[in-house]
């Protein structure tokens, strides 16, 4: 397998796995969500965006590449540094949505998004760091489309057009095109042998359907009965 062939491949598992193409997010898009539905997905979604930076920083400790290594670490930083760090993004968006920090931080997860977390906390942690690599090329290849849409369904359908409701989504629009550009180069450096390259591909789709594992628990919990009456 060529390392073109590679990534060809790898865009491919996670083109058929795009998360636009998920029926939560598909109602997002066409407006069909109610405010409600909304608050219980910022809810459920914290934990995601809280264990985020874990899974870079775990894939960073396995990575033995120094160029690697910094790169991870930007991002890591990029994620938790400061007043601004991304998981305060989305406790200002669930602010904006009219969810309290209290039910925030003491929600008791949905099965479907402990699973998810649990998934990618363990391809993170692999001692083969192009797995970790895989896995977070998985999500944030996706994101700035994903970013966009969601700008405009908040903007266009539930009247959230300030700071606190789409900043996070505004700094993922721009920052992870770097991020899924600088990823995708790393997989190509590190993945040399067709054992590596399969090792990869793998962690990519199993992280991937993960990603669509929370959000398969949001929809059928909260929106399901909804979308079959329309």
């Amino acid at each position: 397998m060529t390392t073109e062939e590679f990534l060809q491949q790898l865009d491919a598992i996670i083109a058929e796995r795009h998360m636009l193409q998920h029926p939560f997010y598909q109602m997002w898009n066409e407006g069909a969500l109610s405010v409600d539905m909304l608050r219980e997905y910022a809810k459920e979604y914290y934990h995601q965006v809280h264990h985020f930076p874990t899974y870079v920083s775990a894939t960073h400790s396995k990575c033995t590449d120094m160029d690697i290594r910094q790169m991870l670490l930007e991002n890591l930083v990029e994620e938790e540094q400061g007043a601004d760090n991304h998981p305060e993004l989305w406790l200002r968006f669930a602010d904006a949505l009219g969810v309290s920090r209290d039910e925030m931080k003491n929600r008791k997860y949905l099965s479907h998004t402990r699973a998810s977390v649990h998934i990618l906390k363990e391809l993170a942690g692999r001692d083969n760091p192009a797995e970790g690599i895989a896995a977070l090329y998985a999500y944030e290849s996706q994101i700035p489309e994903i970013s966009t849409t969601k700008i405009e369904g908040l903007k266009k359908f539930y009247n959230l057009d300030t700071t606190d409701a789409l900043t996070f989504f505004q700094v993922h629009e721009h920052a992870d095109e770097i991020h899924r550009t600088v990823t995708r180069d790393a997989l190509a450096r590190l993945c040399q042998t067709d054992e590596q390259k399969q090792a990869a591909l793998d962690s990519a789709r199993e992280a991937a359907d993960a990603f669509n594992l929370l959000l398969d628990g949001v929809y059928n919990t909260w929106c399901a009965e909804k979308a079959a009456l329309n």
